[in-house]
């Protein structure tokens, strides 16, 4: 038996897949920078140092 019409292509959504893993390896980088500047700043500064230059920080946004 033939069947009645040509099989169709189902277009891959590859371009999709590619930018969102693009996007989560820029996050994961700029997460792994934030996380190596506040280990940076604890070990140069101390820990009350580094507690008050953060809750300066965020006195100064909000």
């Amino acid at each position: 038996m033939q069947p009645l019409s040509a099989p169709q292509e189902i277009p891959s959504a590859a371009g999709d897949r590619h930018s969102a893993s693009a996007s989560a390896i820029v996050a994961g980088v700029a997460a792994i920078g934030l996380v190596a500047g506040a280990v940076t700043m604890w070990v140069q500064y101390g820990t009350a140092v580094f507690f008050e230059t953060i809750a300066a920080g965020w006195q100064a946004c909000f």
